[in-house]
């Protein structure tokens, strides 16, 4: 009996439940591939901004999220632009600019493997926009009508 308590607290490392050192270390990789998200969504941010000279790729734009793949050999990024006019051209300057973006992150983040950028447009902001006045109206709307208390 002993010999087996001490395998299992080497095993867990002095820690309770079995499955307790599992969870923690997969816990670690998903904090690790969060601030490796992070870290390339604001590199991302920054190249947009002052590196990529498209004329397509104009408006009030924000990259609201990055998902790196837990193999960091893919990454879907969410962005979102604020006119509606320019959406469709500033997609396509970032699909087409993806190789470039790519090469430059490379270069910025260091990374055993930079990953293939995928650009999705994120229209959270323009379904906010819509919902918030929706409930405002329905706010006045309800204001303007006599209570029946």
């Amino acid at each position: 009996m002993g010999i087996w308590l001490c395998a299992a607290f080497w095993l867990f490392g002095g820690r309770g439940a079995p499955g307790e050192l599992f969870y923690k270390e997969n816990k670690m990789a998903y904090n690790r591939i969060d601030r490796i998200s992070e870290e390339v969504r604001r590199e991302l941010d920054k190249l947009l901004r002052e590196e990529l000279r498209d004329p397509r790729f104009a408006g009030t734009f924000s990259i609201t999220h990055a998902d790196v793949t837990r193999d960091l050999r893919y990454c879907k990024v969410y962005v979102s632009v604020l006119e509606p006019e320019h959406r469709k051209g500033a997609m396509d300057a970032l699909k087409s600019a993806a190789g470039f973006l790519r090469r430059e992150l490379g270069r910025r983040v260091d990374l055993r493997y930079t990953p293939e950028l995928i650009f999705e447009l994120d229209t959270n902001m323009e379904y906010a926009s819509r919902m918030t006045k929706l409930i405002d109206e329905a706010v006045k709307k309800n204001a303007k009508e006599p209570s029946e208390e």
